[in-house]
């Protein structure tokens, strides 16, 4: 889930400045599981991930600037560590992202998802009039081929006492390329990936996600190939904040 993939239909191509606001922060809780089964006979092996993060939000003119910044405990089989992650982003002046910082190589900060940190009221209220499915398509965050799939409603709520609004994501393409953990061998698959995100109806700042990203196929390496399914699922939900004036 490399933070270059934005949703290019309705979350990333309509992410324009939003209105202006005070510097705030939000305070959120981080879960992530990674489950590797590389081979037909090796068991399956898993990593969690349990924290919490912190996002600071700067204005600068006619930009902001969003940090975040994670301590969780990583736990696979070699036991338990306590790591920091750290994550910076610009909205610009045209409404694009640019990453400034990227200290998280567990994608387990707010800004290094599937979904824009924050939109504007317009795409706010597309989002609020969205019913049935919206093709798109999007870039790869492993191997940069092309993914299709569709945006869907999801259910409006409530996230820590704010009113939201959801949207879910689905799409799939091919998966060519190496893996960050076998740089040696080539996957030749697919890659799948699902999500569900929550926007403040007032402000549009991602509150809630659910992220997951599914690959499969087969990798090769020094002429022989063994088949791989790989999921990394992520979700974050915001646990309180204060605007700062």
């Amino acid at each position: 889930m490399r933070s270059s993939f934005r949703l290019s239909a309705l979350v990333c191509a309509l992410a324009l400045v939003a209105a202006a606001a005070p510097n705030a922060e939000r305070s959120y809780v981080v879960h992530g599981d990674d489950a590797y089964r590389i081979g037909a006979e090796l068991p399956t092996t898993h990593i969690t991930y349990d924290g919490t993060q912190r996002l600071e939000i700067e204005r600068h003119g006619a930009t902001k600037r969003f940090v975040a910044t994670a301590t969780y405990t990583r736990v696979d089989d070699s036991g338990k560590a306590s790591v920091h992650a750290r994550f910076v982003q610009a909205m610009l002046r045209d409404g694009s992202f640019e990453d400034r910082a990227d200290e998280d190589p567990d994608f387990l900060t707010i800004l290094n998802q599937p979904f824009a940190i924050e939109l504007d009221a317009t795409t706010m209220r597309d989002l609020r009039a969205l019913h049935g499915a919206l093709p798109f398509e999007a870039t790869s965050p492993l191997g940069g081929a092309r993914l299709h799939g569709f945006l869907r409603p999801a259910p409006a709520g409530i996230v820590n006492g704010v009113a939201v609004v959801g949207i879910r994501f689905q799409a799939t393409g091919p998966m060519t390329g190496t893996l960050p953990q076998r740089p040696d061998a080539h996957l030749d698959g697919t890659i799948r990936m699902d999500g569900t995100a929550y926007y403040a109806i007032e402000g549009a700042l991602l509150l809630a996600l659910d992220a997951t990203l599914t690959i499969q196929g087969q990798l090769a390496s020094e002429g022989a190939a063994v088949p791989v399914r790989i999921v990394y699922h992520r979700t974050i939900r915001a646990s309180g904040g204060r605007d700062v004036r």
